[in-house]
């Protein structure tokens, strides 16, 4: 059974949500898409220990859609990293080109 335990003024809980469309204009197949989406989840994911998830275009061999959540006790930690997020998917692999983000923060819970 959980119990409610309100937090204290000073702290606070930070939720850094990003969505990220990319394109792979030289793929060719989902399998391929699958390979370099993984791949660049996976770096992602240990660089900067945040989630991500394909969460649109799966049908689409070109085009993938990714959601990137970062959760943290300050949102200055919180827009740093994804930025640095999206600075590093846009300059990782010349075969992924970033096609565009929105990024937002969540505070004050």
């Amino acid at each position: 059974m959980a119990h409610y335990i309100p937090l204290n003024r000073e702290q606070s809980l930070n939720v850094g949500v990003c969505k990220i469309t990319l394109r792979m204009p030289e793929n060719q197949s989902l399998k391929g898409k699958r390979r370099v989406i993984a791949s660049l989840s996976s770096r992602v994911r240990n660089q900067f220990n945040v989630s991500v998830a394909e969460v649109a275009d799966n049908g689409s061999w070109q085009i993938a859609t990714l959601g990137i959540v970062c959760v943290s006790n300050s949102s200055r930690h919180v827009d740093e990293t994804v930025g640095a997020v999206v600075e590093f998917i846009e300059n990782s692999r010349e075969d992924v080109e970033l096609v565009g983000h929105e990024q937002e923060t969540i505070s004050g819970f």
